[in-house]
C-alpha cells in the first residue's frame, strides 16, 4: 500500500498542495508586512514604552511638550556606540539606526538640568533617575544641563534602561518621524 501512494504520487501531490499553502501564506504575510510599514504600523519590541503595535502619525503643528513621538536618533558618536552596546536597533534611519519612541519633555527656549535627575524649567521629572552604570556595568555619560536651543527637543521614557536624552542630550527635531500612537499594545 506505501509503496503504491509513493507510486501513485499521492505523497508528492501532498507536498505540492503544502508548497503552495506555504507560499500562500508567506506572500499573504510579506504583503501585510508591506501594508502596515508603508501605513506607519511599527513594532515597539523595547520595555521603554508598551510593547506591540505603534502607528506612526504624521505631524501638522509643532512638536510640543508631552508628545510622544518616533524619532531618529542623530547619526554621531554617541548613537554609533550605543547601537555597538545594544541600546539601540537596527532600522531605517539615518546610520542604520531604528527609530525611537519618546515622550518631549522640552522644546526649545526650556531650560534642562542635569543632576542625579533630570528637570525641565526647575520641575523634577518623574523616573528620570539618572543611572551611573548601564545593567553590564559599562560607564554611562549624560547630558549637560542648559537651554534647549531652537530646531532641538530633549526625550524621556519613565523606564528606568531608557536610552534617552539624559545620556545624550538634545536631539533635532527634524528627525521627528510623527507622532507615535499606540495601536495594539501590552504594558507588562
Amino acid at each position: 500500500m506505501i509503496m503504491m501512494m509513493l507510486e501513485g504520487g499521492t505523497v508528492p501531490r501532498q507536498r505540492r498542495r503544502a508548497c503552495f499553502t506555504l507560499s500562500v501564506a508567506a506572500g499573504l504575510l510579506i504583503v501585510l508586512f508591506a501594508a502596515g510599514w508603508s501605513g506607519g504600523l511599527r513594532v515597539n519590541t523595547t520595555p521603554s514604552e508598551p510593547l506591540g503595535l505603534w502607528r506612526i502619525v504624521p505631524l501638522t503643528r509643532s512638536v510640543l511638550p508631552g508628545d510622544t513621538v518616533f524619532v531618529c536618533p542623530p547619526e554621531n558618536t554617541a548613537m554609533r556606540e550605543a547601537r555597538q552596546r545594544g541600546y539601540l536597533r537596527p532600522g531605517l534611519c539615518p546610520g542604520g539606526f531604528g527609530p525611537l519612541i519618546k515622550t518631549v519633555i522640552a522644546v526649545a527656549g526650556q531650560r534642562v538640568d542635569v543632576t542625579d535627575h533630570i528637570a525641565v524649567d526647575r520641575v523634577p521629572i518623574p523616573g528620570s533617575r539618572i543611572m551611573e552604570k548601564d545593567g553590564q556595568g559599562r560607564s554611562l555619560r549624560h547630558g549637560q544641563s542648559g537651554m534647549v536651543r531652537a530646531g532641538e527637543v530633549y526625550l524621556h521614557s519613565d523606564f528606568i534602561g531608557s536610552w534617552d536624552s539624559r545620556y545624550f542630550g538634545p536631539v533635532p527635531v527634524s528627525g521627528v518621524l510623527g507622532l507615535a500612537q499606540e495601536v495594539l499594545t501590552y504594558a507588562p
